[in-house]
């Protein structure tokens, strides 16, 4: 993988969003932020596979490596494969000269035999170009619906991170502290009320977020459980 130009590149900031940090994720399995934190920020090549049901956290996980690789002085890459189906080798080859790329949803590319061949050819050739690369997907490789055997064995060979959802007081704290950093009054018992009443997946729930604090802005309120029976109907 040789370096090649690239454009513009956006401030950190912008590319990777504050909330999607090592420092503000909630649950990591022990050890597994520093992993991922030496993955991203050492130059040498190796491979960590991270696997979880939706809604656990893979992306922030997979965003925070990029922005900590980029904090380190290195070239980092997010690559969102659902993005990506049926054209990966072309959007591989855009990320040939960084140093970190972190590849989301590797179950968005199963079955696709072209698809799964890129993936094979780019892994391959990450290790003798000394790129750390992470996966990201929805489960282990042996339960992946992949058709090229050989992909699965390479991928079998990353180191791996299991994630699990978290509980009911796992996601209030993530809530808690993402209202806490926008500056949104947020009741604890409007979040218990929340959690009881809505999905439950950090996804869903960060997005309802998102939209509780554009109605809390507008109607100068604290998010306080009759605002959420309002706001929800």
């Amino acid at each position: 993988m040789s370096r090649s130009g690239s454009g513009p590149q956006l401030p950190l900031a912008l590319r990777y969003p504050p909330d999607q940090r090592f420092e503000t994720f909630v649950g990591a399995p022990p050890g597994a932020s520093a992993q991922l934190r030496a993955l991203a920020e050492t130059a040498s090549a190796g491979w960590l596979y991270l696997s979880g049901p939706a809604g656990v956290g893979k992306t922030h996980l997979a965003l925070a490596a990029c922005a900590s690789a980029e904090q380190a002085g290195r070239r980092a890459a997010y690559l969102p494969l659902r993005a990506a189906a049926g054209r990966l080798r072309e959007a591989l080859e855009a990320l040939e000269g960084n140093d970190f790329i972190a590849l989301d949803g590797l179950e968005a590319i199963a079955g696709d035999r072209e698809d799964e061949i890129a993936l094979f050819d780019f892994h391959n050739r990450a290790r003798p170009a000394a790129v750390g690369v992470l996966y990201a997907a929805n489960a282990n490789p042996d339960a992946l619906p992949l058709t090229l055997p050989d992909l699965r064995s390479r991928l079998s060979q990353c180191a791996r991170i299991a994630l699990a959802a978290l509980d009911d007081e796992g996601r209030k704290e993530v809530l808690l502290q993402r209202a806490q950093r926008r500056g949104l009054a947020f009741d604890e018992a409007a979040i218990d009320w929340l959690l009881k009443r809505v999905d439950r997946d950090l996804a869903s729930l960060t997005g309802l977020l998102d939209e509780l604090d554009r109605a809390s802005l507008a109607a100068q309120r604290r998010v306080t459980v009759p605002f959420l029976r309002h706001i929800l109907g």
